[in-house]
């Protein structure tokens, strides 16, 4: 159980060790699981976002314009206008011994570039994830409906994989090796053997954590061929977190207290690994900044402050307190939750609900296909 989430040693210690490898192994310890019960519509919600994934499947390479030119620093620029994390940034050139206290106008320009080509870089690398976990899923799940809807998603997930991969190789100037801290837990997910935590680490709190990343990308953004790929790719994410929502909740109402309260703290350590995830150290190094300098400062920032994090986590607390679990037992996951300073979030909506608002993609092509 992580004990001090600021601790700046286990933070660096965390490190990518094969960057200059083309292939990552991971144990995986499941056991592939067939089902001799075919009835569909057994689980009536997931039945319905199986429906609904069949009808909103995209082409990524004709829904898409790919000729469209596209400036890197005019994107990185803008962006850097509106990116809360920048700005924070920013004011730390006054900051005592800041070790960005004397960047030139050139300086704060290739951070701009470094920020963008690093997070869009942990977009596809995360979205390899997700295709690797949502297979796990097809194989581990035990009811008919979950591995028909996983089936579809693991198609949606090789889209994304395919579109980031060609805005990063055509559009942008850079690529950064998966950030040691979502590679970390990546593989944790993919190494347990329970079919629920594959379900909690990556479609709730992975996925949850990337859509509002995308989200938060997609207002920043005018540069029209990324915003409309992240709108697609966001209506096909708010479905994947409402099916880990709505296939754990029904698991977790079966579950004793010393199981649910391992599940809360594996949600809370994946939280705190995608937050470590945004503390930029693959950026500080190869911008020359000594990340042990830079990092705590980045830490320092009071909770109520910090935008970017809070909007990083207005899907995930929702979510977990939709399953039950910021209040189970003695509270432990709310009490964590409070100490970020990302309760405020709780009842936003969650994504099960969320969903029906995002997934238009859905209703335009039914709508198409009926005419």
């Amino acid at each position: 159980m992580v004990t001090d989430v600021n601790d700046i040693e286990a933070i660096l210690a965390i490190t990518n060790t094969d960057v200059d490898g083309l292939i990552h192994t991971v144990k995986d310890n499941a056991d592939a699981l067939f089902t001799w019960d075919y009835e569909k519509g057994a689980r009536p919600a997931l039945n319905k976002l199986y429906e609904k994934a069949k009808v909103s499947q995209w082409n990524a390479e004709t829904d898409l314009d790919w000729s469209t030119e596209v400036d890197p620093e005019k994107v990185s620029a803008e962006m850097a206008r509106s990116d809360y994390r920048g700005q924070y940034v920013r004011r730390l050139m006054d900051a005592p011994d800041s070790p960005v206290a004397h960047w030139t106008d050139k300086d704060w320009s290739q951070y701009s570039v470094e920020t963008v080509n690093h997070r869009v870089s942990q977009f596809l690398h995360g979205e390899q994830g997700a295709l690797l976990c949502t297979a796990k899923i097809v194989e581990t799940v035990p009811w008919i409906d979950a591995k028909y809807y996983a089936a579809t998603q693991v198609m949606d997930e090789a889209r994304h994989v395919e579109v980031f991969a060609k805005y990063l190789d055509t559009k942008l100037d850079g690529h950064y090796p998966i950030s040691a801290h979502l590679q970390l837990l990546l593989d944790d997910i993919i190494n347990d053997s329970r079919w629920d935590m594959t379900y909690l680490g990556m479609q709730v709190m992975v996925e949850g954590l990337a859509l509002a990343a995308f989200g938060s990308m997609h207002q920043m953004t005018t540069e029209p061929l990324l915003k409309n790929l992240l709108r697609y790719v966001m209506s096909d994410e708010a479905r994947h977190v409402a099916f880990g929502v709505l296939s754990l909740k029904e698991y977790y109402d079966g579950l004793s207290v010393s199981e649910i309260e391992e599940r809360q703290e594996f949600a809370f350590e994946s939280a705190i690994r995608m937050r470590d995830r945004f503390l930029q150290q693959e950026i500080w190094e190869r911008l020359g900044v000594d990340a042990r300098r830079m990092i705590p400062l980045l830490l320092a920032q009071a909770p109520e402050e910090n935008e970017f994090q809070k909007k990083l986590f207005a899907k995930i607390v929702p979510n977990c307190r939709k399953l039950g679990l910021l209040d189970a037992g003695d509270g432990m996951l709310r009490k964590r939750f409070t100490e970020i300073g990302v309760i405020e979030f709780e009842h936003y909506v969650d994504t099960g609900e969320e969903y029906e608002a995002l997934d238009e993609l859905a209703r335009d092509r039914a709508t198409v296909g009926a005419a």
